[in-house]
């Protein structure tokens, strides 16, 4: 039975030479009962030509550039589906996709169905990779009023489906403050609203470019960014949490945000180093700062060719490497937060380093080595 509605918004900015295939994945999905909505947010390249070309099988919105929950927002309006499906234009979907998501919406208490993504790269080509290395589901109202939208596991915008009377509840999306990443607004409430329900196997594609927000700016951009969106998030679920009656402790929920922890680390970092001196980074490339942190050279932990090259296979491996990334110059070893689990596994690293070297500095939020002596 198709009695449930359900509505794919496809917002574009830029994005012409992708938008056919995240249009054309929408429109091949199997299931009956849905409506295509594309919203173009002001692009200066041939978007709208493309667009035109769909003519009614699809409800077009050209409008003037507001951002990415602006073009939410506009596109919500529009809708008429009980399950609202947000694709990035470059991304696309699973022909089953919407088949599946709607068969977990018929759970009235279900705010939220996600399904991991498979990363393509700039051609679509699989890279035999996930966004995510899991995905958690149930009641995570507690986790979130603790733990904030760090708290549980979920995938960026093509791979979340949406009820519509969650969304009615939390929109309009903020747009200024979430003029990118509105997802983060919408993933940090959804658990307040409603149970979050995962599809086991993948139903997107997440196609990795240099064009990507994530890859164009520096490390200290994105920080930047990424902190003002935290905090925003975070005072959003206080409010919100509130409204409802229920508790939260303000200086948790930042304690468990990795944003404000990345700015708290790198504090502990230009206190405990001195500018110019490489350091070594645990963090699994998550940061995404390249080969400097701010003042600092880093090293991968591990490293091949200044790439990152996945975690030790045991202690003599993270010894060794460490000796080694040591002998090319790095002068302190820093794991922040939420890392401090490899030195529980590696217990035999963690006895070298605390036997060989001097703890500069070092608590709940990051400990740093001093690999000098």
């Amino acid at each position: 039975m198709n009695d449930l509605r359900a509505s794919i918004v496809i917002s574009s900015y830029n994005y012409a030479r992708f938008l056919p295939v995240a249009i054309d994945s929408a429109l091949a999905q199997t299931y009956q009962g849905l409506e295509v909505i594309v919203v173009d947010d002001g692009s200066r390249d041939d978007s709208a030509e493309v667009i035109r070309g769909y003519g009614s099988r699809i409800i077009p919105l050209i409008k003037s550039n507001g951002g990415q929950a602006s073009a939410f927002n506009e596109g919500v309006k529009l809708s008429r589906g009980d399950v609202i499906i947000f694709l990035d234009s470059d991304d696309y979907l699973a022909p089953d996709t919407v088949a599946r998501a709607v068969e977990l919406f018929r759970d009235p208490a279900v705010a939220k169905v996600h399904w991991n993504l498979e990363v393509v790269d700039e051609s679509g080509t699989p890279t035999n990779t996930l966004v995510r290395d899991r995905l958690s589901e149930g009641d995570l109202r507690e986790v979130v009023l603790r733990k904030g939208p760090d708290g549980y596991s979920w995938p960026p915008t093509s791979g979340n489906a949406w009820a519509r009377r969650y969304l009615e509840t939390a929109l309009p999306i903020p747009e200024l403050e979430f003029n990118t990443c509105p997802d983060l607004y919408l993933a940090t409430l959804a658990p307040l609203y409603g149970t979050v329900r995962a599809i086991s196997q993948p139903q997107g594609f997440w196609r990795c470019h240099p064009v990507n927000a994530s890859f164009r700016d520096s490390f200290a951009d994105n920080l930047r960014d990424g902190l003002r969106r935290a905090e925003q998030a975070v005072s959003t679920l206080e409010r919100h949490a509130q409204a409802l009656g229920l508790q939260v402790d303000p200086k948790e929920l930042r304690f468990n945000s990795r944003w404000h922890q990345m700015k708290l680390a790198l504090d502990r970092i230009e206190h405990a180093v001195h500018p110019g001196i490489p350091i070594i980074l645990l963090d699994q490339d998550h940061w995404k700062a390249g080969k400097r942190l701010g003042a600092f050279p880093r090293f991968h932990f591990t490293e091949k060719d200044g790439e990152f090259w996945g975690l030790p296979a045991d202690d003599r491996a993270a010894i060794d490497e460490l000796e080694r990334l040591r002998g090319k110059g790095a002068g302190f070893f820093v794991i922040p937060w939420p890392y401090g689990w490899t030195l529980d596994h590696y217990r035999g690293l963690d006895g070298y380093l605390r036997l060989k070297y001097r703890v500069a500095y070092e608590d709940a939020s990051i400990a740093i080595f001093d690999l000098r002596g």
